[in-house]
């Protein structure tokens, strides 16, 4: 593999690529975001021991994932949030002036202990990520999906903006045409903020209607780079397969990418507390499977997910299609192990097959007919932009 540009990282080190690439890191174990906080959970770190336990992980396709600089943060983000950023997690503690300007320490974005450092290494395994499939490829970041976060600002979770940062990489590397695609049940702000009315970048977005961050509107065409597709609670496979077909490929065909990031948030599914979306993890392995016949480079991030046992699931069933796995009808113990011994904040205990299997049911239903106005609505913006 060629490596004609330095990787902005800390500890990098990106060598070869024959076969797909799993980015983790163990930074992500046992950090949270506050015992009662949505991020709680453990996520990457269930996804990799369920992938591990089911024999998909070896450490040939293993890639640990390093820390990006402070000078590659600021591609996207102003130096004065990333000083202020280092510095709130040096001090565990910041000033009312520095919430009201950055957005840390309230209660969405969090002082905790690796508040810069975690993200930080997201954004690096993204950088990497870009890296590695230079040439051709898939790489599988679970770490990353952060796609609210602000040039100056934290928002929804999000310290840092992992997938802009990571497509600006893909663009400085020299690809023209990348697509990012975004089925996370909340609307990509931050990134459309930061590539609106760009010809070199298309972004595809389906999310719940009327939910933070409330943009993203049928309309919002974001200087023409943008293709929003707002969806009604209770968006179910069919519809999701609906969209895909007639909506997401056809706007990424017709944008002819040499790259593709798909943000691969799990809080689109049924069980999520912050959604009232009625996906199965089916959706998900489904716009994989689609996405991955399109460009001959392709990264898939992680994103929002709120329940540990769906998003373990959900992210690791994307990893067996990515690397063309069997899946079993019923999980081996070691798997099985790995989903009993996560935890949640939240009272009541899972359905008993989010322990023994990793596909859900299919979640079938009807097609609304306000679903196929929008997306023929689309439709007809392709064919203008043709």
């Amino acid at each position: 593999m060629r490596t004609g540009f330095p990787l902005a990282t800390e500890g990098s080190n990106s060598g070869g690529m024959s076969s797909p690439v799993f980015i983790g890191s163990r930074i992500y174990r046992g950090s949270v975001y506050g015992p009662r906080h949505p991020l709680s959970i453990q996520r990457v770190p269930a996804v990799t021991d369920l992938s591990r336990a089911l024999g998909w992980l070896p450490e040939a396709r293993y890639r640990t994932s390093p820390r990006a600089k402070p000078v590659a943060l600021t591609g996207f983000h102003t130096p004065a949030y990333i000083a202020a950023l280092q510095a709130a997690e040096a001090a565990q503690q910041v000033s009312d002036e520095v919430r009201a300007r950055h957005g840390l320490g309230t209660l969405s974005n969090p002082v905790f202990p690796e508040m810069y450092r975690r993200p930080a290494t997201a954004v690096g395994g993204g950088l990497l990520a870009a890296e590695l499939v230079r040439d051709g490829g898939i790489v599988h970041n679970p770490g990353g999906g952060q796609h609210h976060g602000l040039p100056d600002a934290a928002a929804g979770f999000c310290f840092l903006n992992e997938p802009v940062l990571t497509i600006r990489r893909l663009l400085e590397m020299g690809l023209g045409r990348v697509a990012y695609v975004d089925i996370d049940a909340h609307h990509c702000d931050g990134v459309e903020l930061a590539f609106e009315g760009s010809e070199r970048v298309r972004m595809i977005s389906i999310h719940e209607a009327r939910r933070w961050p409330f943009t993203g509107a049928l309309g919002d065409r974001a200087g023409g780079a943008a293709f929003n597709l707002p969806v009604a609670r209770g968006f179910n496979d069919t519809e999701f397969a609906f969209a895909l077909e007639d909506m997401i490929l056809p706007a990424v065909e017709a944008f002819r990418p040499e790259a593709i990031f798909l943000q691969c948030g799990a809080d689109a599914l049924a069980e999520d507390p912050l959604a009232r979306l009625a996906l199965s993890n089916r959706s998900h392995v489904a716009a994989v499977r689609a996405l991955r016949q399109m460009a001959p480079r392709m990264i898939v991030s992680g994103g929002g997910g709120y329940n540990p046992w769906t998003v373990a699931r959900c992210w690791t069933a994307v990893w067996g299609e990515i690397t063309g796995e069997d899946v079993p009808e019923r999980l081996p113990p070691e798997a099985e192990a790995v989903l009993r011994g996560l935890d949640w904040h939240r009272k009541g205990r899972p359905d008993p097959a989010l322990f023994t299997t990793l596909l859900d049911f299919p979640r079938d239903g009807a097609i609304s007919d306000d679903l196929r106005a929008d997306v023929a609505r689309l439709q007809a913006r392709l064919k203008e932009a043709a």
